[in-house]
């Protein structure tokens, strides 16, 4: 079982006021301890359940892309992009680009968008019926597929096309970056994680997901896909601490009255990820309420040599 970094904010307590900065040493520390994956969110404003909407915040590939010239390891990736905040031909160069400064450690992470706030606020039109997104999605990631693995692309989609489209340098993985489709949502998502993707990434309890992964094997199973292939994920936020002294007066510090994720001791949280390896989860990926770095290091010290 492998471990991640998911980073939501970029508010890094005792890190340094220039936002890279402190991203940058987070995932150096990261790479240094122990995890294989840092991502951070493919948002333009801050989402209610993790900060403030006028919380400072970096755009997602403008920031993947400084971190894979200063990292030398760690799998990168946004987590995950939607589909409609950029042309999927230069989304598909843009991530080409990463791959190449990171050689190849980019995963591509993808998804069909949700936060409708943020697609007003910039102008973006927001399909109400989740199942049109979806499809948008699905188009996507058949143009970028081919942009990176054919000499000049072409496709015709319902939503997208590209006409004899270069681009040059390819990835420098071959055949190309995984894609990781990210959702949970049985009838579709799985269905084209199944027909289109080399990771999924799925969120809920350690029985929520070992239900989706049973989902996704039978959609893998329709359409001749070996189940294996498929790199499993699941995501999941933290709030550590020692002991149950500690965990409460970090949780007082740390104003997590909304915190809805795992707040626990290293013990009981060595008893969830257990779970969530035995319902299959392959690469565990973490965020730390507010970027508690506490939180982080047990992570490091205490679950992952006890499951890597």
């Amino acid at each position: 079982m492998q471990f991640g970094i998911h980073n939501p904010s970029f508010r890094f307590d005792g890190a340094p006021t220039d936002l890279f900065a402190g991203l940058a040493a987070r995932a150096q520390w990261a790479e240094d301890n122990g995890f294989t994956w840092f991502s951070v969110m493919d948002h333009l404003i801050q989402i209610p359940i993790v900060g403030a909407p006028d919380e400072p915040f970096m755009e997602g590939w403008t920031a993947i892309a400084g971190l894979a010239a200063v990292t030398k390891r760690i799998r990168l990736a946004t987590l995950v992009t939607s589909v409609a905040y950029r042309n999927p031909a230069l989304l598909a160069r843009i991530a080409a680009g990463v791959d190449n400064i990171s050689r190849g450690r980019l995963t591509f992470g993808f998804g069909a968008g949700w936060f409708a706030e943020e697609y007003r606020q910039y102008g973006y039109d927001f399909p109400q019926a989740p199942a049109e997104r979806i499809r948008q999605m699905a188009d996507a990631v058949r143009l970028i597929r081919t942009m990176w693995t054919e000499p000049r692309a072409t496709y015709e989609g319902k939503y997208f096309s590209v006409h004899g489209a270069i681009l040059e340098p390819k990835p420098t993985q071959r055949p190309h970056p995984p894609i990781m489709i990210g959702g949970s949502g049985e009838q579709m998502t799985l269905r084209y994680v199944a027909r289109l993707a080399n990771a999924c990434n799925v969120f809920g309890s350690p029985d929520d997901v070992a239900r989706k992964f049973a989902v996704l094997r039978r959609h893998c199973d329709e359409v001749g896909r070996d189940y294996a292939e498929i790199e499993r994920t699941s995501t999941t936020s933290f709030l550590l601490a020692r002991d149950a002294t500690d965990l409460a007066a970090k949780r007082e510090r740390l104003q997590a009255e909304r915190f809805a994720g795992f707040a626990g001791t290293v013990a009981q949280a060595k008893d969830l990820v257990g779970r969530y390896r035995d319902a299959g989860v392959q690469l565990l990926i973490s965020s730390a309420w507010r970027n508690d770095f506490e939180t982080q290091q047990l992570l490091a010290a205490e679950i992952i040599p006890a499951f890597a």
